[in-house]
């Protein structure tokens, strides 16, 4: 079985290396592309695992990368890790919304990428269907097996990481999940800092679950708890 294949779009050639170096020793192959035009030329070519991609590149803006691929069947499921420099709120809120599974700000830590980029690939892994197969909550249903939400007969699109998130607070019902405990299962890791990206996840949420909203209650000061 092949090493999985990460596609790091990136102009800088010295970040570009040092990413590539970095997944490499954790047993990942690389690809390099200094370009979106490059980019689409190698997903053209081999669809990778994952890719590492940055925002501000010579001949476009890399969300404009992230959204096409959310758009297009055959490669709506490739996760994609936002690497950039643009660190404020509202960047990593659009870098959510066009459907980044997760987001590192430069300058950042080598080690810590590979670990983020195995949690992701992790994530996005087929998993045994959970013990309650099928959860109802008045209109809203989540069925595990199916990955998928609706609310009455209509469907809910979420991306991996938002279903994980309500499967997770749904199975826990009742019960208080602080941002470090969905940190940890949910995404993988535990992080100092990043307790504010479950935050930017539950708005998101929230607002695609419209009215089935409330069930997603804020306890001020610890975390979340999907409503009984």
């Amino acid at each position: 079985m092949s090493n999985p294949l990460i596609l790091i779009v990136e102009d800088e050639k010295d970040i570009a290396s040092l990413v590539a170096k970095a997944l490499e020793k954790e047993g990942f192959s690389t690809q390099k592309a200094f370009s979106l035009a490059q980019a689409e030329e190698a997903l053209g070519q081999q669809a990778p695992d994952l890719i590492v991609l940055d925002l501000m590149l010579p001949d476009g803006d890399g969300l404009e990368l992230c959204k096409f691929l959310r758009y297009r069947e055959e490669t709506r499921h490739i996760p994609v890790v936002i690497l950039t420099a643009k660190g404020e709120e509202i960047d990593r809120i659009l870098g959510f919304e066009m459907g980044a599974d997760d987001y590192i700000v430069k300058p950042f830590s080598p080690k810590e990428l590979a670990l983020r980029v195995k949690a992701v690939l992790r994530r996005a892994k087929p998993e045994t269907p959970p013990r309650e197969e099928v959860l109802r909550f008045g209109d809203l249903c989540i069925d595990a097996g199916r990955h998928e939400a609706r609310i009455g007969d209509e469907p809910v699109y979420l991306t991996r990481t938002e279903f994980k998130l309500l499967l997770t607070l749904a199975q826990a019902r009742g019960k208080v999940l602080t941002r470090e405990m969905l940190l940890d299962k949910v995404w993988g890791y535990t992080f100092e800092g990043y307790a504010r990206t479950v935050d930017t996840h539950i708005r998101r949420l929230r607002k695609k679950l419209g009215p089935c909203a409330h069930l997603v209650e804020t306890v001020w000061g610890v975390g979340y708890r999907f409503r009984v």
